[in-house]
């Protein structure tokens, strides 16, 4: 009866997204829906933006582990990453019509720019990406009793996934995630309060888990983890701000001031709501701990990933576990869609259409469907391959934009005398710096990432005032009037028409 359950599911998933796609005309309703949307649509969007595998997989099971200095990165880093993003776009790209961030590469500085961190940010969904697909697969083989593996649960998750984004885009993710939302939210409270009842109140188990010492945040004196913790939450909060998904759904939204609130208010719903999948993990040590807390002492991800859908099937009765499989399904089904929209929107539209600049808006907008396509293939590959945990695969895929794209955006925004050498620099630099240490040192006491941001900042100023000093001093402009001249000299072309 469950599994009947999940199919039905699933395929309601795929009919709401298929018709959504019934009202996608041109690429710019594929990639940001038109820009129209309402706020409530904006703040399910921006919250699904985080709320998916890691929230309920990864971070909950690293919760019970590690407590809350385990999960700095998530919900604390992303969740402030949400907020800091949506005052950045909504104040300083919004106006500029944009439909990816490799456009403000190329419009604030050239095309060199705009097709490296293009690809950063492409590579950086890799992660990000395969942890949802993991997750699924994970999913659909609990519930069929080990009947259908996790290989082949993954390749099922993401065919329908792939079905409803390739076909309806941005307009498809957001309807979606608007009705998956609801889903989910309210499918995991309910679970929280049957967990409730078993454990004897949520007071028992909020005091349980500090006895264990597991609301700690703070790491001790030492210098060293002090480094490595801000890193942690420096690396979600900074890195994930140049990300094409976060980008696309905060800029959809029909106006600037939705689109600040709108963020802000899925920031703060996305932060407050993580603690229910960790209360319900942490549950689970008091329901069996005889069976639950060997598995979340486990270094295997496969073991202590387990928990959560393993406590449900045990322990409650079968219409929880239909609301709870519901729930979760719609957390990562929401989250994966637009994870996997934006890197593929973000390639076709600043490294595919440079070399087809007189392509036709339909021609381009097949462009953008053949790119999800061959993404998720990508993507799939690299979660079967993949022994990572979920929570690890989402917590490292932002250290490539971190050290590469994060400080040509923020400097191309808002310092004047950024130049284009300047941006080539920090790109360089950073990417450089994090790569040698990463994988040449085997055990940085500074995080390689942090290493890279900072040559990547030193690369910025240096490379931009150098040359300035040297010969001499270029004529300052207001950078926001001439990025809104440049934005719009491309209007004209950037959906269809050749690029002048």
């Amino acid at each position: 009866m469950l599994i009947w359950f999940v199919v039905l599911y699933l395929l309601v998933s795929i009919g709401i997204g298929l018709y959504a796609a019934t009202r996608v005309h041109n690429t710019k309703d594929f990639a940001v829906a038109g820009r129209h949307l309402p706020l409530p649509v904006v703040t399910a969007t921006v919250f699904a933006t985080w709320f998916g595998a890691e929230a309920v997989f990864g971070a909950s099971s690293t919760f019970v582990k590690e407590g809350l200095r385990g999960v700095v990165a998530d919900p604390f880093g992303s969740s402030m990453c949400l907020v800091l993003a949506g005052i950045f776009f909504s104040r300083y790209l919004y106006k500029l019509n944009i439909i990816t961030l490799g456009d403000f590469y190329r419009i604030r500085y050239n095309r060199a720019v705009e097709v490296i961190t293009t690809l950063c940010i492409v590579a950086s969904y890799l992660g990000w990406v395969s942890a949802q697909i993991k997750a699924l697969g994970l999913i659909l083989n609990v519930v069929t009793h080990d009947g259908i593996s996790q290989t082949a649960g993954m390749i099922l998750g993401a065919i329908v996934v792939l079905t409803y984004t390739t076909f309806g885009g941005m307009l498809s993710v957001a309807v979606l995630d608007f009705v998956q939302m609801a889903v989910s939210m309210g499918g995991l409270f309910y679970i929280a309060t049957v967990m409730a009842d078993k454990t004897g109140g949520v007071a028992t188990v909020i005091d349980h888990a500090s006895a264990a010492g597991k609301f700690e945040f703070f790491p001790p004196p030492d210098p060293w983890m002090w480094i490595t913790f801000i890193g942690a939450w420096v690396t979600m909060m900074l890195g994930s701000i140049p990300q094409q998904d976060v980008f696309q759904r905060i800029t959809s939204a029909k106006s600037a001031k939705i689109a600040i609130w709108g963020s802000l208010l899925g920031a703060s719903i996305y932060f407050c709501f993580t603690f229910v999948p960790m209360f319900i993990a942490y549950s689970a040590t008091l329901i069996d701990p005889g069976q639950f807390v060997p598995m979340l002492q486990s270094e295997s991800p496969a073991d202590y990933q387990r928990v959560l859908p393993l406590l449900v099937l045990e322990q409650t009765p079968l219409a929880a576990q239909v609301i709870f499989f519901g729930a979760v399904l719609s957390a990562i089904m929401s989250c994966s869609s637009a994870t996997l929209l934006a890197p593929s929107v973000t390639f076709a539209e600043n490294i595919v259409r440079g070399f087809f600049p007189h392509m036709g808006d339909h021609a381009f907008l097949r462009v953008m469907r053949l790119c999800i396509v061959g993404f998720a293939c990508v993507v799939l590959t690299f979660a079967l391959l993949s022994n990572a945990s979920i929570f690890k695969m989402v917590e490292n895929a932002y250290k490539v934009t971190l050290a590469g794209a994060f400080i040509p955006l923020v400097a191309g925004a808002l310092w004047k005398r950024a130049t284009t050498q300047g941006a080539l620099a920090a790109i360089v630099g950073g990417l450089m710096s994090w790569l040698l240490v990463e994988f040449l040192v085997e055990e940085s006491p500074v995080p390689p990432q942090l290493i890279g941001l900072g040559f990547s900042f030193g690369g910025m100023i240096l490379g931009s005032l150098l040359p300035q000093w040297i010969g001499h001093r270029l004529p300052q402009e207001d950078i926001h009037a001439a990025l809104h001249h440049r934005a719009a000299a491309e209007t004209h072309h950037a959906h269809g028409e050749p690029r002048p």
